[in-house]
Parts: C-alpha cells; structure tokens; sequence
C-alpha cells in the first residue's frame, strides 16, 4: 500500500533476508573482513554469532553472490533440535544427495564421495548452518568430524557456524568441543548499529526502491529510531515499516516523532513492542564486539577503545600469513613435480628400454600426471583464495584510509 504511495518499486523494509539491501555498517565491514579471511583459508569453521534480527543471514547472502559457483558449491542448513545422526543427513539433504537406507553410514559415504567429485573438478564445498545454537553437542561433534574429510592433505569442506549469542557461550564453556574448538580459524559477534548510522540504513534501503525524498524525515526520528531499537536492523524494518503505513494512510510526506511516538503506543497496546524495543522489555543494548579467534573477551570499560586499529593490525597480520602459506604450497609442488620429471628422464637415459625399467618409467609418468592433475585443482583453489585476501585487505584499507580506524584508535 505505502509503495504506491509513495511511488517505491518495492517493499524497503521486509524481514526476509535479502541480499540485495545489503547495508554495509561498521560492524558488518569488520564482520565481512573475517569471513573472506576465514574462508581464504579453505578449512575449518567460521563462527560469526548476533542477536536475532542483527543481519547474520543478509551477510552471508551478500557474501555468497560474490562468490563463483564455479569454484565453490554452497549448502545451507538452517537447524531445530537436531541428534548426531539427524544432522548427517540434513547435511546429505542440503548438498541435493540421495541417501539410499536412510542410515548414517550410506549418508557419511555419499557426502565424502560428494566432496571427492568436486574436489576433483576443482570446486571447494561450503557447509552454511544457521540458528547454530539449536544444535545439540552430538551434532557440532559430527560436523566436527565431517571437516576430517580430506583428499590427500587438503580439506574438502569447510563450515560457516551462525548462531545467536548463546552460541558463543555453547562453544566457549562445553568440555565436549574442545577439539571444535581448535578447529575454529575465525570468529565475528555481529553487534548492532551505531547511532549515526540508522539515518543511512534507512535511505540506503529506500534508495533501493526508487526513493526520491518522498516521505523526508524530521531530524529527530532516526535518533528516537535507535533508541527505540537498540540499533538492530530487523526492529528498524519493523518500526518505519509502520511509520511508512502510517504515512500512506495519513497521506503525509513527511515523517516526523510524533508519528513515531504514535507507532510506539500501538506496539505497546498490541503487546509488540518487546519485538522492536530492547528497552521495552528490560534489556541492556547490544554489546558491540569483535573477538578474533584464540582471544579472550576484554573488559570494554577499562579499554575504551577497543581497538578497531589492533583488529585491523591483526587481520592484515593473518592475511600476510596466508600468502605466505600460499607460497610455500606452490613452491612445495612445483619442487615435487620437477623432482619427478628428472626421476623419470634419468630412469629412461640411464636404463635398457627392458620391460623392468619400462614398467619403472611409466609409473612416474603416471605420478607425474597426477602431480599435475593436482597442481591444476591446487591453482585454482590458490586464486581463489588470492581474491578473497586481496577483497577483504582491500576493505581494510579503505576502512583506514577513511579515517574511522585513526579516529578509533586516536
């Protein structure tokens, strides 16, 4: 109704995740700087946690269009109360495998087969499982163990973990995930928005549809929005959803607090506001936090600033590592590879064309050819991960570069 109106293309506001309304604040920048980190790496598990509605699902939405299918096959699983066994075949379900028996050792041999086949056609597999909190201890333990999987020395797939911030807690306290825990290369807390940055939440999403000033909006909502909110997008959809109703109805072009102030009076009356308004029901706002893997949370009071410059020190420390690493792999095979290819030409100068030494000789073609078949599939998944670290330093860049890290860290 308030699109006609106002004469927008589409709904602004819905509380479907869409990747296409992806706004990127200080907290989701920060957060899509780990994940490219995480999954340049090719292994492990990636955990990024938020409060309901913080824009988890819109992130990695955003991040997957980025990414060609292929060179990666993405599946996601969105979990209730799932057991060990019940999780293999959500997994088995979720990468479009048939399952003959329904048992879980027919579903553990159909994804290992599965990863194997993509491996060799050079595309790496990631495994997306929301509302991670739902899991039981049986069920990160099995997807632990389904990051064993390997072709030669190389993981076949790789586990992003989103949950709500009890998750975190779940991970960190359970002695049963120690050995999870150690395979965690990443970790995000998607905090709220601050307050300077609903006014361009909110125009961003309506630029998106066509916007053109028409409604404008008083000065003074966008700050009431987030103190209404706790500056978590999915309630500020709620709230100017219903302002922009309002204005439809009202016929009004302009957005002002009292409409905003009307808006939360019926939240109230309808028992509703606890939906949008963390103040309403008695919450502390939303923490902001970032904690790199390996690190324990810090205490924010004493350290004020909690170091935007340091996380961006440490990120591109971690990046510096893994070209490093990608160096070393290349290098490591191109010495396999050319040992190999000497072996066979001195085995066939050096020896009687007998069947002995012919049989010799064929094989290592044959080891060379496999070395080659691995070097094309490890090529590829180098650049792949090239790309992702020279996105995400790029970002970081950019992010120091516009001055908010020095701001931070000043």
């Amino acid at each position: 109704m308030f699109d006609e109106f106002y004469g927008l293309e589409g709904r602004p506001f819905q509380l479907t995740p869409d990747p296409a309304f992806y706004f990127e604040s200080h907290t989701h920048r920060k957060a899509l700087s780990y994940l490219g980190y995480g999954l340049a790496q090719g292994e492990g598990f990636v955990v990024i946690t938020g409060e309901v509605g913080a824009g988890k699902s819109t992130l990695v939405a955003h991040l997957m269009a980025t990414i060609d299918p292929a060179r990666m096959t993405a599946a996601q699983v969105v979990t209730s109360a799932l057991d060990g066994e019940e999780i293999v075949h959500v997994v088995a379900q979720a990468f479009g495998l048939p399952v003959a028996g329904h048992d879980k050792a027919s579903a553990l041999g159909a994804i290992e087969g599965f990863l194997h086949e993509e491996a060799r056609a050079g595309r790496r597999c990631l495994l997306i499982v929301d509302e991670a909190q739902n899991l039981s201890i049986a069920a990160l333990e099995e997807l632990r163990m389904l990051s064993n999987f390997q072709l030669g020395s190389h993981p076949l797939l790789q586990t992003l973990l989103l949950g709500q911030p009890e998750f975190r807690d779940i991970l960190l306290e359970s002695e049963e995930l120690e050995q999870l825990r150690q395979r965690v290369i990443a970790t995000h807390h998607l905090a709220a928005m601050q307050p300077d940055e609903v006014q361009a939440y909110i125009e961003h999403r309506l630029k998106c549809v066509g916007w053109t000033g028409n409604p404008g909006f008083a000065d003074e909502v966008f700050g009431e929005i987030y103190e209404a909110t706790g500056g978590i997008p999915r309630r500020i959809n709620q709230i100017v959803s219903r302002l922009l109703l309002l204005g439809a109805v009202d016929q009004r072009t302009r957005i002002d607090g009292e409409m905003l102030t009307q808006i939360l009076g019926e939240l109230n009356d309808d028992g509703a506001i606890s939906l949008v308004s963390p103040a309403r029901r008695g919450q502390e706002p939303d923490r902001p936090a970032i904690e790199p893997s390996g690190c324990e949370p810090e205490d924010h009071a004493a350290s004020p600033v909690r170091d935007d410059a340091i996380d961006a020190v440490q990120a591109l420390a971690l990046i510096e590592s893994a070209l490093a690493d990608r160096d070393s792999q290349i290098t490591e095979l191109q010495q396999a590879v050319l040992e190999l290819a000497m072996a066979a030409e001195r085995r066939s100068e050096e020896h009687a064309p007998d069947s002995a030494s012919g049989e010799l000789v064929a094989s290592l073609q044959a080891q060379l050819a496999v070395a080659d078949e691995r070097a094309a599939v490890l090529e590829a998944r180098l650049d792949e991960q090239e790309r992702l670290l020279r996105h995400t330093l790029t970002m970081l860049i950019e992010w120091i570069e516009s001055g908010e890290g020095q701001r931070r860290a000043a």
